[in-house]
């Protein structure tokens, strides 16, 4: 799903000349990303929020990736400041803005707010996002996450735009962030959201006004989702039946040769199969309400707590949880985790 920031009545970031809108740059970005993506992979189906340059709620972008099942949300925008000064990409991920006390947190709280401020232009938004003023400060405590289960590939995919786009043609990184953005609080599956630049600045404007320039960053971002897929479909894949092994008639004939005696080497690592429901930066203590009586295994990695539940060295054991276990957390995916991998904090543990 690829998401045209704005659109419509709502022209999001505007140049200070008045001659640029962000709805129009985005929704030339998301096209081209979009074509590219369609080229070279036929077999993967792209869903843009808005192909045309249309009003289209935020809670509407979400549920339409929501009901195609969508595995992948990358939204796109345009950045803005009252100055001049600020320039170059970032890349954001649902989360909680922290500390307070420092001036970026009180910048990310601003670009939260213009972002999120187009829910003003929606019938009845009070109903729709529960009373949520994109004004209030304390607004923003509702919005805890809610994405635990995607927060790992969020973070993985918004890693690799960030890599991608370093190589310009707006080359300044501002980094990867944590925000509560409205658009990636509604969707069910790994979501980013990547500002490109600024529209307040004069060399970004002149970048962005080219059209070889736009197509440049469809380019890396295009170039992030190819590495992205590759690694997304190398994991495990949960789907996969496994497939009983029936012998054919030369198979069947002579038996083989007796193999050569091997050389004594070290007993490999056990490798565990496993559902993973959640990945979030807080350690949860296993008896946590959250994990509804499973004892989960606990992995760290990079300061990413993962939990992981119904695990077996059989993966038929293992995908036998998992069903079990998806009832009880739709989001959640299988994964494999080496009994020896000195990340594990907590003993593998299945409920009866």
């Amino acid at each position: 799903m690829l998401d045209a920031g704005h659109g419509g009545t709502d022209p999001g970031a505007v140049s200070p000349d008045k001659r640029t809108y962000e709805k129009t740059l985005t929704l030339d970005i998301t096209g081209r990303l979009a074509r590219k993506i369609s080229e070279a992979y036929p077999d993967v189906q792209v869903i843009q929020s808005r192909p045309a340059d249309k009003f289209v709620a935020l809670a509407d972008r979400a549920q339409c990736a929501n009901k195609a099942g969508a595995d992948l949300f990358i939204s796109i925008h345009i950045n803005s400041s009252k100055s001049q000064s600020p320039h170059g990409y970032s890349v954001h991920v649902l989360g909680q803005s922290s500390n307070k006390d420092r001036d970026l947190f009180a910048y990310n709280m601003d670009v939260c707010r213009q972002e999120n401020s187009v829910i003003m232009l929606e019938n009845d938004y009070n109903t729709t996002y529960q009373g949520f003023d994109p004004a209030d400060p304390e607004s923003f405590i509702f919005m805890q996450l809610m994405q635990n289960s995607h927060l790992e590939q969020s973070l993985e995919l918004a890693q690799i735009i960030s890599e991608q786009l370093n190589t310009g043609p707006i080359k300044s990184n501002k980094g990867i962030w944590q925000n509560p953005f409205l658009v990636l609080w509604k969707t069910a599956m790994p979501s980013v959201l990547v500002e490109i630049g600024f529209l307040s600045n004069p060399s970004d404007i002149e970048v962005l006004r080219q059209e070889s320039n736009r197509d440049l960053i469809a380019d890396r971002l295009f170039d992030a989702f190819s590495i992205y897929k590759g690694r997304y479909d190398a994991s495990v894949n949960i789907e996969r039946e496994e497939q009983p092994h029936t012998a054919t008639p030369a198979q069947t004939q002579a038996p083989a040769p007796a193999p050569s005696p091997a050389p004594a080497t070290v007993p490999a690592a056990k490798v565990l199969y496993g559902t993973q429901i959640m990945a979030v930066k807080k350690l949860l203590s296993p008896s946590d309400k959250s994990f509804l009586g499973f004892a989960p295994r606990i992995v760290e990695v990079n300061g990413l707590y993962k939990y992981i539940i119904g695990c077996s060295a059989s993966e038929s054991e293992a995908r036998q949880n998992f069903k079990s276990i998806r009832s009880k957390y739709p989001d959640a995916f299988m994964v494999v985790v080496s009994e020896a991998d000195s990340s594990v904090l907590q003993p593998a543990a299945t409920k009866n």
